[in-house]
């Protein structure tokens, strides 16, 4: 048995531990203004657009990624962790995305999109799409996205410049440029 003086065993008195704290704290608080900011920045573009359900969708890793934040307008229409159909999206889809792609579907039944593309919007209950790249510096961050799932919806001049106004917040975040 060992016996430790005060300064010994109190850790904040080792400057190597007061900063491996600090970090996590700072890091913590980032991630907090972060996930406040998204939180916001969904709910109000679901308010203003009058739609089922928006979506922030984060790559975590060479276009795979998942639903991580969702504002709804109904408990059933909760997508939260959904990771996508990942055969769909592919090197050619994110090409477009990092280049600026803003994709509008009116309504999912009518548009020519690919197949699995159809299942997998019908899988969770979309009928209207509108997707707009969140682009940081090192590249495709996530995808923003409106979903209307009850009815088809044309998506107005306005309503996509919503969305790439938003998208562009978020991008410009230094908290989200950050993680």
């Amino acid at each position: 048995m060992q016996i430790y003086s005060q300064s010994e065993s109190d850790p904040s008195s080792n400057p190597h531990i007061e900063q491996g704290l600090q970090r996590v704290l700072d890091r913590l608080v980032r991630t907090m203004h972060r996930n406040e900011l998204i939180r916001q920045t969904t709910d109000q573009l679901r308010q203003t657009l009058q739609v089922d359900r928006v979506v922030l969708y984060y790559f975590y890793w060479q276009w795979h990624g998942q639903v991580t934040f969702e504002s709804l307008s109904n408990n059933k229409f909760s997508i939260l962790g959904s990771t996508g159909a990942d055969n769909c999206f592919n090197n050619d889809y994110a090409a477009l995305y990092l280049a600026g792609r803003v994709r509008a579907i009116a309504d999912i039944e009518l548009e020519p999109i690919q197949t699995c593309h159809r299942d997998f919007l019908r899988s969770i209950q979309v009928r209207a799409n509108l997707v707009v790249p969140i682009l940081i510096p090192r590249g495709l961050w996530g995808l923003l996205a409106a979903h209307h799932c009850q009815e088809p919806r044309s998506w107005s001049s306005l309503d996509i410049e919503m969305m790439q106004t938003a998208a562009q917040t978020l991008a410009t975040d230094s908290n989200i440029l950050e993680s």
